[in-house]
């Protein structure tokens, strides 16, 4: 309720200031109220979910409650973004015959163009194929901001409702209580402040993906339902991109009994066929071409230190300059952190072969969103839902939600573009120690281990 007052008060309005600052928003009317409601509001969200993270009662109380603290996040404003408004543009965009992924939504230009920050304006469209029809058909079934905002956060529910019906399988599947991961992946103060209060359409992509792993964790070594499981993560990869570095995983885990390359061709490509399958679909249903796929180069145009390395690249520059030096060094760190992401993800799907592979799935996930040149609070959902079903230890990944629902503000503001000073070095400090932490990993890995295929749970 605190949070549902701070939305109304000084959210993301269609209309506010595009351009915030946290000073501006504290000198603003009703600025201490909105900055102490939603402080408050997160505060004691996530004390709630961090406090029984590890005693949840039961599975029923467990969605009682989620849906309670989700109940006054559908009627509020849009709460920490305007995603939901360049979701409306762009569907209006692709209705008047635009391609969003070659042009802005200044271009049409679209009915609602002061809504999306300057930014973002003239910039291709990130998201698959498949959200881009949907937009398409909400905008055109609604006419109007407030009812495609309305829409989109209906999906972001019925995304989340996707996941609560699919954990529980892939949990049992792992050995993990079902109340345990519902609690953690849906009762996170990510989800209702920012994935429905923010309609995101990361929801959809997660329900889609969870739904996939679900199918190929419940029915391995059947050619039916795995193509099923490959289409549903191939819908996750329509709506974003990136949800295709699970498919590798999910084809491990489609082999009954020990990994053979003729067990993975037989088993596993019933999976990858429907993911390409069901991803190609979209692509040519919407006539868009593989343009979204350019699009994700976007993401470099915000400059925070949330992403680790851009957190690096920042840190360089600061340390040039005590030698008086001008060094811009984000395309080098931003390069170096891709390589590391192909490079990591080989590494995972390898470890995965004789282990786990729906723990290394949420492993792959956790590396594509922390060495992404920019980070959004709830991309963390991505890695979160997997890990929240498949691992014994919680407190890192748990950590990581809790600490990134304070990120933004109620209106949108990202906290890490305003405190590049210490938050740059402090996160250049914590890669170092993550980095030195895999290589001893990588080195204990090269001693034997026995196959185990049998439980999911990863430490």
């Amino acid at each position: 309720m605190l949070l549902a007052v701070a939305a109304f008060l000084g959210g993301a309005l269609p209309h506010g200031d595009l351009r915030p600052t946290p000073v501006s928003i504290w000198q603003g009317p009703n600025g201490p109220l909105i900055i102490g409601a939603w402080l408050v509001g997160t505060a004691l969200l996530g004390w709630a979910w961090w406090s029984l993270r590890d005693r949840v009662p039961s599975t029923r109380w467990v969605l009682v409650t989620i849906a309670l603290w989700l109940l006054p996040m559908l009627v509020i404003p849009a709460l920490g973004s305007r995603d939901a408004y360049a979701y409306a543009c762009q569907g209006a965009s692709y209705n008047a015959g635009i391609n969003p992924y070659e042009q802005g939504v200044s271009t049409l230009p679209c009915p609602w163009l002061d809504t999306i920050s300057y930014i973002w304006r003239d910039t291709p469209a990130p998201y698959g194929p498949l959200f881009v029809m949907i937009s398409g058909a909400i905008v055109a079934a609604t006419g109007s901001l407030l009812g495609s905002v309305a829409l989109f956060r209906a999906l972001a529910v019925v995304g989340v409702a996707l996941t609560a019906v699919s954990l529980p399988v892939l949990a049992r599947r792992c050995g993990v209580p079902p109340q345990r991961a519902l609690w953690l992946a849906l009762a996170c103060p990510l989800v209702p402040v920012h994935v429905i209060g923010g309609a995101h359409n990361d929801a959809l992509m997660v329900g889609f993906l969870t739904a996939g792993l679900a199918v190929v964790a419940a029915r391995p070594g059947r050619p039916l339902p795995l193509l099923g499981g490959g289409l549903l993560l191939g819908l996750a990869a329509a709506v974003k991109v990136t949800a295709l570095v699970v498919v590798p995983f999910a084809a491990l885990a489609a082999i009954v009994g020990p990994y053979r390359i003729r067990a993975l061709v037989r088993d596993g490509g019933w999976v990858v066929g429907g993911a390409l399958a069901a991803l190609a679909g979209a692509t040519v249903a919407a006539g868009l071409g593989l343009g979204f796929i350019s699009g994700l180069e976007q993401g470099g145009l915000v400059v925070a230190w949330s992403s680790p390395p851009t957190a690096v690249g920042q840190t360089v520059g600061y340390l040039a300059l005590i030698f008086g030096a001008h060094v811009d060094a984000l395309p080098v760190t931003r390069g170096i952190g891709m390589a590391v992401l192909a490079v990591l993800l080989l590494w995972l799907w390898w470890r995965a072969r004789h282990r786990e592979p729906f723990w290394h799935a949420g492993l792959a996930l956790t590396a594509v969103v922390a060495l992404a040149p920019l980070f959004h609070p709830w991309y963390w959902t991505w890695p979160l839902a997997v890990l929240a079903a498949t691992a014994r230890r919680t407190g890192w990944f748990a950590l990581v939600a809790l600490v990134s629902s304070f990120l933004v503000l109620a209106d949108g503001t990202g906290l890490p573009r305003w405190t590049k000073m210490p938050g740059a070095p402090l996160m250049t400090l914590l890669v170092i120690v993550v980095a030195v932490w895999l290589v001893r990993s990588a080195r204990a890995d090269r001693q034997p281990a026995p196959v185990n295929r049998g439980e999911c749970a990863g430490e």
